[in-house]
């Protein structure tokens, strides 16, 4: 039998508000094994991540407090530590890799005087051994080049370095508990696979007990042993993984995994007769020059964007996928004209080159956006109905009554009630806030929509929804979408055609089925093998090597080589 590391009991943690202490976790119970790897998985506000930092003496005091239960490390309870009690175990017994690392490293500290004050603080090592050590962590982290990564700087790290450097300081002083807190949420997929093989390896070498909390469950699927779900603050379903998901007891378990897209199980697309192009893009090109020396000249360019081109028409979904930095947010904001950009973009036959703002304002009417972040995108200083109402305003749609009911019959269309067009948008949970900049995007009727990462940021349920109100609104009115997102199990929902990028440039194209199913770039299969599966029954695979080879920034003067595109037929093409 293995040796409990972690014994958590009757737990409950309350937060002050201006009408009295609300319990935000209520009675949570469980225990952890050397060994063993146990996911808190549920949707935002469920408690995972309060569970954590009431484990790690975190709770921002007074504001938050525990309010009854214990929690036991071994013999030692915790919720009777202070500060300095909570000094010694840190890092030594329990430590934490959290979900932005960038806000967990300090950013006028290199990678090495990182690492070693972790090790000094906790007599790990003398300062003369720090180095050695430091460098032997980030060995142990895979991470390429660590001689010159212990020199560098959090901000010249990718989000995957900084990730694995954030491991290295949770596992420099061999800790029994590894509480990782979406550890790799902002993170591409073929990066966060990575990432999770590496926690899985160092768990293996280590013996360490992990506290996985996520809300992803093919994340769970691959990492857990058992599997603990909340809502609203308690337990609602606890199992091994392998038994929840055959046979989830509880409904809102079988509604959460319900809700999870798996790749290779979405429906074949209706065969509809798809209309006249709406959009044609040919050789679009985005490059930002880069300044730098004492008079602040040119000195190399981004090539963002390079030669691209494609046609959507009405009623068709076209994707682009690609991990961050392919140049698929960038193409978005140059058809929207947010960025310089060369080549030629004909919206419903009207080409918009050289435009200023004034010309451009009515073909913006027929391409609207819907951003990533829900809460980002709305003012907060006004109601979410002047807000949906604004573009009507704007283009001197309407005025009146009539933009009133106009607007009343947008928040009908995307499932809110009118009722709610006088709140502000803090007062919308985010899956609501979603649909409200997607009425706001429907007000001024546009027949393309480009749906930048807009379910990205919601939990799986939401998302489902999300996903099914966008499908509905296309159907409705024929609406051409350009879908941009890096998640392949949701492109799969949505997508009639397929394009991958990666440095600024399509790798591979075609109809959804021949591109995800019968990839034939070796980055599309990448990307496909590196998306977790909700199925704890199905063997690891084998994760396509990854190629770190190539930036879309070259000296001035130079550009990237062409990549040719092969017609594979039917329409699928790629660069082989």
């Amino acid at each position: 039998m293995s040796e409990t590391v972690l014994t958590v009991r009757d737990l409950s943690v309350q937060v002050a508000t201006p009408s009295g202490a609300k319990t935000v976790l209520d009675g949570l119970s469980f225990d952890l094994k050397r060994g063993e790897t146990l996911c808190l998985a549920g949707e935002s506000g469920s408690g995972k991540s309060m569970t954590a930092l009431a484990i790690m003496g975190l709770l921002p005091e007074p504001m938050c407090r525990i309010a009854g239960g214990s929690v036991k490390l071994g013999d030692l309870e915790l919720t009777t530590l202070g500060p300095r009690g909570y000094r010694d175990i840190r890092s030594v017994r329990v430590a934490m890799i959290f979900q932005e690392p960038m806000t967990s490293l300090n950013p006028l500290m290199t990678v090495q005087d990182q690492l070693a004050e972790v090790l000094l603080e906790h007599g790990a090592c003398n300062r003369g051994e720090a180095p050695a050590r430091a460098l032997k962590l980030l060995q142990d982290v895979q991470l390429t080049e660590p001689e010159r990564r212990l020199k560098q700087y959090p901000h010249e790290l990718s989000g995957g370095m900084r990730q694995r450097v954030m491991i290295a300081m949770a596992l420099a002083c061999d800790p029994e508990v590894l509480i990782a807190d979406e550890p790799t949420t902002a993170l591409d997929v073929t990066v966060q696979a990575e990432i999770l093989d590496l926690i899985r390896a160092l768990q293996k070498d280590h013996g360490t007990a992990v506290l996985m909390i996520t809300h992803d469950m093919g994340v769970v699927a691959e990492m857990a042993d058992r599997v603990v779900i909340l809502r609203h603050g308690q337990e609602v379903e606890s199992a091994p993984v392998r038994d929840l998901f055959a046979a989830p007891q509880s409904d809102y378990a079988r509604e959460l995994l319900a809700a999870v897209p798996r790749l290779g199980t979405a429906p074949p697309r209706p065969e509809m007769e798809k209309g006249a192009p709406v959009l044609e893009v040919s050789d679009l090109s985005v490059r930002f020059d880069m300044r730098g020396g004492i008079l602040n000249r040119v000195q190399a360019r981004v090539h963002a964007v390079e030669q691209v081109s494609f046609t959507v028409r009405a009623g068709e979904t076209l994707a682009l996928v690609g991990e961050s930095g392919c140049g698929k947010s960038t193409i978005g904001k140059a058809l929207l004209g947010l960025v310089p950009w060369q080549g030629s973009i004909s919206v419903l036959g009207q080409q918009t080159h050289g435009m200023g703002p004034g010309a451009l304002k009515p073909v913006r009417r027929d391409i609207q956006m819907v951003f990533q972040d829900p809460g980002a995108s709305l003012d907060a200083r006004m109601t979410v109905g002047e807000q949906v109402a604004e573009p009507l305003v704007i283009h001197g749609l309407s005025s009146g009554s009539e933009m009133s009911d106009r607007t009343a019959e947008l928040f009908r269309r995307v499932g809110l009630s009118p009722d709610m067009m006088q709140r502000y948008p803090h007062e919308f949970s985010g899956g609501q806030r979603q649909r409200i900049n997607i009425a706001r995007a429907l007000s001024l009727s546009p027949k393309i929509l480009v749906a930048d990462e807009s379910v990205s940021a919601l939990d799986v349920s939401v998302q489902a929804q999300i996903l099914e109100l966008l499908q509905s609104l296309q159907d409705e009115d024929g609406l051409a979408f350009l879908f941009i997102s890096h998640d392949m199990a949701v492109i799969e929902q949505v997508a009639d055609r397929v394009m991958v990028m990666r440095l600024g440039q399509v790798v591979e194209e075609g109809v959804r089925d021949a591109v995800l199913h019968s990839p034939r770039h070796p980055y599309t299969r990448r990307l496909l093998s590196a998306v977790p599966v909700p199925d704890p029954t199905r063997p690891l695979p084998e994760r396509q090597a990854g190629d770190a080879s190539g930036t879309p920034v070259l000296p001035v003067g130079q550009s990237p080589e062409k990549l040719i595109l092969r017609d594979l037929g039917a329409g699928h093409r790629a660069a082989v």
